[in-house]
């Protein structure tokens, strides 16, 4: 797990995302090498989930994402920094898109402790 990886994913978890994983996506997707996915319980929750991540990451490693979608909207906001894709929803997003199931073949990468 890379430092980048790592202090996004501290980011969504000190921010109360709900029901965390990330796949390791690396030996199946051309585009990423680990998707983190994540749940808000509200629009305000998931665009502060994503601020966090984009604040703490610029702030401690100088990093922005190559590409922001879904924020206005805010169901599903995808965060690209090219190794990862963050995936942030609201739950009922979450389940009628289901990455879970669609990339089932990727491994689950344990979480970092502390």
């Amino acid at each position: 797990m890379t430092a980048n990886l790592r202090e996004a994913i501290r980011a969504a978890l000190d921010r109360k995302a709900v029901n965390l994983i990330v796949l390791d996506v690396g030996k199946i997707c051309s585009f990423a090498d680990y998707f983190i996915i994540c749940s808000g319980t509200s629009t305000r929750h998931t665009r502060a989930i994503s601020d966090a991540i984009e604040e703490h990451l610029k702030k401690e490693l100088d990093l922005t994402p190559a590409h922001l979608e879904g924020y206005a909207q805010s169901e599903w906001i995808l965060m690209d920094y090219f190794d990862f894709v963050v995936h942030i929803f609201l739950e009922p997003a979450r389940e009628f898109y289901d990455l879970e199931r669609l990339w089932k073949s990727a491994p689950r990468v344990a979480l970092p402790k502390g």
